[in-house]
């Protein structure tokens, strides 16, 4: 897999040199004037995505290769995550809903088999939130086909923005929502942490989560206007409210869930303010830091015998050295913290933000910034500075070879990737000249972000109940919960009264009952030879005379 990254790497650069573009297209089936067709298409972004997804996936592997030693079902888990993998690539490479229907299902379909991999209740509702989230963003999708059923082609390469791409804008939209857990759907998020730790930096860093976002870059030049401040408005909320609720978990794991809930928000929002470019280049950056992370919050749980509270951890740095280094390092890169990866994407993407004259926006922008920092601080405090309460089961820890050279090597990219991706994504540079006191606010809002995380957590002490209604992303998985639990209490009273009820027994039962009866009273003349001759000699009579 390393060699079909380092492939596709230089297929970008050719591409991009020779400023080219390859697309193949095989017809299917040709329905009227409509042509189904499976459509590859490449070219410098496409080439340049799929080359990060195949580093972090096989650096993954080779993380899994120690972290999933003792399962029993180490095969299975291989033959998931491939699957999970060429799903990502059919639904990057085409520009067509129809042939990107494939890799969207089948990434919904594959996460859920994932989610759901260790047999436990928990994973299993988790699995049942995910599957039911991603089946209604695929509704929206097909609705969107069949919309664009009479513009006899589903090629979006071929349209350009106008009124007739309002309704399949909405839609696609809302898909894409789904997809990247944007608000209202931002529930299963934290949910399919119930996922092994592997999958859980593949999800959350280049393949299903950001799917929605690519595709919305992809199709962003067909949004209208109108529609953008809505989905401009939710990706705000979305990365406020996951900053939030971060600062009062302790789930290590939903933490960094969390925060990758936020940093989508981040580029939805700068994505709808007409930006792909920057929103691309965040995407590549947060892919490579994000992943880190969880190989890192991994292997510090396999170690603490798969605990996750980090009440629990403590004193890591003393006891994993070079996990807790990259640990540390890919939340500096998180943060936005001056010539870390993250610093070249995120910074310019805030100092981007006040070019909208709307106040609140920018608000959200510096808040998150700092919000950001503060749950990044206070989990890197309870993670390395306190005790672990001398737990002494504690006492097993050992860095794996395989998983710490597959970390080096992440962060080894990630550290060179930053700068080198904001000159070949970014054709022209971008260079913004502001105040003195607006280009030193965002290091402002990184520097308070420590106190003010503080604050929120007293907070918390103060206000038990404000504490848990954040720590609950403000009650979203309940909602979601509530709402499909309606549909599905009146699909089981239908499913009792009409299909076991009316219809079963004025049905199926009925009919099959009434036909037995009938062939009871057609054997029984064949008992009595007299009668069975009669009948037989007064059929003759009727069709002979």
């Amino acid at each position: 897999m390393m060699i079909l990254s380092m492939f596709f790497f230089l297929a970008f650069m050719l591409l991009m040199y020779l400023n080219l573009n390859i697309f193949l297209e095989f017809e299917l089936l040709k329905l009227n004037s409509s042509m189904i067709n499976m459509i590859f298409y490449f070219d410098w972004m496409s080439t340049l995505f799929i080359s990060f997804v195949f580093f972090i996936s096989s650096m993954i592997m080779l993380y899994s290769y120690d972290y999933m030693a003792s399962d029993s079902y180490k095969k299975r888990f291989i033959y998931l995550v491939m699957l999970f993998i060429l799903s990502m690539f059919f639904l990057i490479v085409s520009p067509n809903l129809i042939s990107m229907l494939l890799g969207w299902d089948g990434l919904g379909l594959v996460s859920y088999c994932l989610v759901i991999y260790y047999p436990n209740m928990k994973s299993s509702m988790a699995g049942y939130i995910t599957f039911l989230t991603n089946r209604l963003g695929d509704s929206f999708l097909l609705v969107s086909i069949f919309w664009m059923l009479n513009m006899s082609s589903w090629n979006f390469l071929l349209f350009q923005e106008s009124g007739k791409m309002l309704v399949i804008s909405f839609l696609i939209i809302l898909a894409c929502m789904t997809k990247s857990a944007q608000i209202p759907f931002s529930s299963w998020l934290p949910a399919a942490m119930a996922a092994p730790t592997p999958v859980s930096s593949l999800v959350h860093s280049s393949t299903l989560v950001t799917a929605g976002i690519y595709f919305l870059i992809r199709y962003e030049i067909l949004i209208p206007l109108k529609i953008k401040n809505l989905f401009l408005l939710l990706g705000l909320l979305t990365m406020m409210l996951a900053s939030l609720s971060a600062n009062y978990e302790f789930d290590l794991k939903k933490i960094i869930a969390l925060s990758t809930l936020s940093q989508l928000g981040f580029m939805m929002s700068i994505l709808m303010m007409g930006n792909k470019s920057f929103a691309f280049f965040h995407l590549l950056i947060h892919a490579l830091f994000k992943a880190l992370m969880f190989m890192c919050a991994g292997a510090m749980i396999h170690n603490f015998l798969e605990n996750q509270d980090i009440r629990f951890l403590g004193s890591m740095f003393i006891y994993m050295p070079m996990t807790s280094t990259l640990f540390i390092l890919s939340n500096f890169s998180l943060c936005g913290i001056p010539f870390f990866s993250g610093f070249y994407s995120k910074d310019l993407i805030v100092e981007f933000s006040l070019i909208t004259s709307n106040f609140f926006y920018i608000l959200i922008y510096y808040l998150s910034v700092g919000l950001t920092v503060s749950y990044t601080i206070r989990l890197l405090k309870m993670m390395m500075m306190k005790n672990f309460n001398f737990f002494s089961s504690y006492f097993i820890i050992k860095e794996e070879y395989l998983m710490t050279l597959s970390m080096i090597m992440m962060y080894v990219f990630m550290i060179f990737s930053g700068i080198s991706m904001s000159w070949l994504t970014i054709n022209i540079p971008s260079y913004i000249f502001m105040p003195m006191i607006n280009k030193i606010l965002v290091l402002t809002m990184i520097l308070s972000g420590y106190y003010f995380g503080n604050e929120l957590y007293k907070l918390m002490n103060n206000n038990i109940n404000y504490g848990v209604m954040l720590d609950h992303l403000i009650n979203l998985p309940l909602l979601s919960l509530s709402f499909n639990l309606y549909f599905l209490k009146m699909s089981k009273l239908i499913f009792l009264n009409f299909d076991q009820g009316w219809l079963e027994f004025y049905g199926n039962k009925n009919l099959s009952f009434c036909v037995y009866n009938y062939s009871i009273n057609l054997v029984t003349p064949k008992n009595n030879l007299i009668l069975f001759l009669v009948f037989l000699l007064s059929w003759i009579f009727i069709i002979y005379v």
